[in-house]
C-alpha cells in the first residue's frame, strides 16, 4: 500500500517539523561550531537532558541534518556532525539568533545580564 503523501498548511511548518521544538536549533547551532561528542554538547546544554539530547540528535539524524561518526576505538567515540544539507540551514540559524539578540534588547534593554556568556555569543 503507498505512503500517504502528508500535506502541509504552509512550507514553514516543514522547516519547524525538522528544527522547531527548544532544543534542535540549539543543537544545530554548537554543531555549525565543529563536531561534537555527546558529552560536550551536554555540558554546552546543562538544562537538557540527556534522554532528551538523545531523542534530538536521532531525529536529526534521520531527517538527513546530522552525521554521527562512530569511532572503532576502545572506549567507543561517537560524534555528531551537520551533513551538507544541514550546512543549508546556517542562514536560517544566523537569522533566528540576529533576531533572538534584538528580541532580548528590547525586552530587556540589554544582553548582559540575559543572555550567557559563551562562545556562541561573542559574534554579532
Amino acid at each position: 500500500m503507498p505512503e500517504t503523501v502528508k500535506k502541509y498548511n504552509i512550507s514553514v511548518e516543514a522547516t519547524l517539523e525538522v528544527i522547531g521544538g527548544k532544543w534542535k536549533s540549539v543543537i544545530l547551532c554548537h554543531l555549525t561550531h565543529g563536531k561534537k561528542r555527546t558529552s560536550e554538547l551536554k555540558r554546552l546544554m546543562p538544562k537538557i537532558t540527556q534522554k532528551m539530547l538523545t531523542q534530538q540528535l536521532r531525529e536529526l539524524e534521520e531527517d538527513g541534518i546530522i552525521n554521527r561518526i562512530t569511532y572503532n576505538i576502545i572506549p567507543p567515540k561517537v560524534e555528531y556532525e551537520l551533513t551538507e544539507y544541514g550546512w543549508s540551514l546556517q542562514p536560517i540559524l544566523d537569522s533566528l539568533c540576529a533576531w533572538g539578540k534584538v528580541h532580548i534588547i528590547r525586552e530587556y534593554g540589554d544582553t548582559v545580564d540575559v543572555l550567557e556568556d559563551t562562545y556562541l555569543n561573542t559574534t554579532s
